[in-house]
């Protein structure tokens, strides 16, 4: 009953005009990003944060608006995957492979509709099941003390690569990276200023924000003037008829198994850290495929194999919440960017973030009900506007990022130091990006860094001395286990992982 009242009280704060306005404008925002190839969630929430806070808004308003960009995005991924045969972003990577032939057989319509309904279904669960599961790991939060902070600290540096990393060594260095950059500034136990170089501006440390926005929204900008004049527009040739928006009730219905169980699967993906939506699109298409292919027919246009990667990929983006909510701890590259965004407003993730901002935490979690409902009204009759967002070149839309960052960094603070050091990070994020080098390990380290300092020299402080405090709970073992085991099972499974994934993208679409 007082999870239902703390519901309640969340729904009276999300339903405002402005709320709902906010949680509008994120979804059409959202959608408009994510159906853009390249972009995807992270970078669409992270070109967006200067216009939150460039208008003014409240810790509330602020979230409701950039979480509904983040599930409008996820939704949004689908639409170049099933016109096009290019993933918007890497969870919509399996979509290509039945969504495509279905639009290839004049049912583009029906598969963006029904793709439509399965991101509802898997947001709307995963999102019943953040209800249900964050207060209760919250409870298990209550026992963790400064050794078991910096081991959860560690845990998360350790897994954030995931499965779909590339290179683990590249993934340790970005890490390590983003906890060198957080040590800038002056030291908060002996006031010592650190890596500032003798300038002022750097001691209060790098704003993190003006690092996301560089790393993520202005490296995008480099890479197209990188590509300028060499690379054809995505959409050249989408002259693809969308037909029947509404997919019949025989479809829908062989379709309402998948998503029940990929919802599951895609929640569970999404809680676990470093494994994401990527991972739950992957093995949601994969077991259905084993469960219910049985005349063959994934890869050649079955709804089926469209619904279980869109619900997967879905419920992962609610489950990933769960951890960064009651632990402070990001479960994906997009709540990577969240948790900067709380950071910023004051706000600490965590197991006291539902005692002491109750008002905040409830009326996101309402406002994500809201808008996913929002959304599914949004995608099935608006399905032929948002095709058209794919028309857009990117001669016109880079030139709004940048200044949507520019304008919206200088906004916040005030400083032009600020836009010259964005400029950096958006250089830097450019050649890492080339160099293949993960940009969200250097966002948790410059978010976290400071954190795991902290916890560290306290932890050692109360023990007198004694390293082996971090070691010497059996929750701290545990901890440990996990993130050596989250380190070293991508060096071993990822190749393996990805090889098969492009294997069944190639042997589905030749």
């Amino acid at each position: 009953m007082e999870l239902l009242a703390s519901l309640g009280d969340g729904f009276a704060i999300a339903i405002s005009w402005q709320n709902l306005l906010y949680a509008l404008l994120g979804c059409l925002l959202g959608t408009i990003m994510g159906a853009l190839p390249g972009l995807g969630p992270s970078n669409g929430v992270a070109i967006l944060i200067p216009l939150a806070f460039t208008l003014g808004l409240d810790a509330t308003g602020a979230l409701i608006l950039l979480t509904s960009v983040y599930y409008g995005a996820m939704y949004g991924g689908r639409i170049s995957s099933i016109l096009l045969n290019i993933p918007g972003d890497e969870p919509a990577m399996m979509t290509c492979l039945d969504g495509y032939p279905m639009a290839r057989k004049g049912q583009a319509g029906e598969a963006l509709a029904l793709s439509g309904i399965a991101s509802f279904v898997g947001a709307f669960l995963s999102t019943c099941g953040l209800v249900l599961l964050a207060p209760q790991l919250v409870k298990v939060a209550l026992l963790f003390g400064p050794a078991e902070y910096f081991a959860l600290f560690a845990l998360a540096f350790a897994t954030l690569g995931g499965i779909s990393a590339k290179n683990q060594a590249k993934s340790l260095f970005a890490a390590a990276l983003g906890i060198m950059l957080a040590m800038i500034g002056v030291d908060t136990q002996t006031g010592v200023p650190r890596f500032t170089f003798g300038e002022v501006h750097l001691y209060d440390g790098i704003d993190f924000l003006v690092a996301i926005v560089g790393l993520f929204a202005l490296s995008e900008v480099f890479i197209f003037l990188e590509h300028r004049g060499t690379e054809k527009d995505a959409t050249t040739g989408l002259r693809m008829e969308i037909g029947r928006i509404t997919p019949t009730w025989p479809m829908i219905r062989s379709c309402i198994p998948t998503m029940g169980r990929t919802s599951i699967l895609g929640f569970i993906s999404g809680v676990l850290p470093g494994a994401g939506a990527s991972l739950g699109s992957f093995v949601s298409y994969s077991m259905e495929k084993k469960l219910v292919d049985r005349d063959g027919t994934f890869g050649t246009g079955d709804p089926r194999g469209v619904a279980a990667p869109e619900t997967g990929n879905n419920a992962a983006a609610g489950g990933a919440l769960v951890p960064m909510l009651a632990l402070g701890v990001p479960g994906s590259g997009t709540t990577a960017v969240l948790l900067a965004v709380l950071l910023a407003l004051n706000i600490t993730p965590g197991p006291l973030l539902f005692q002491q901002n109750p008002d905040v935490v409830w009326g996101l979690i309402a406002a994500l009900f809201i808008g996913n409902f929002m959304l599914l009204a949004l995608n099935i009759p608006m399905v032929g506007l948002f095709t058209r967002v794919l028309m857009v070149p990117p001669r016109i839309l880079m030139p709004i990022v940048a200044m949507i960052s520019f304008v919206g960094i200088y906004g916040i603070s005030g400083s032009s130091f600020d836009l010259m050091v964005m400029l950096i990070f958006g250089v830097a994020g450019w050649a890492l990006r080339k160099l293949e080098v993960p940009l969200v390990p250097i966002i948790l380290g410059t978010l976290l860094g400071n954190e795991m300092e902290v916890n560290f020299r306290r932890a050692v402080t109360i023990a007198d001395g004694d390293y082996s405090v971090l070691i010497s709970s059996p929750l701290t073992i545990v901890l440990w286990a996990i993130a050596i085991i989250g380190f070293i099972i991508p060096i071993f499974v990822s190749s393996t992982l990805r090889r098969k994934m492009k294997k069944d993208e190639r042997d589905l679409t030749d």
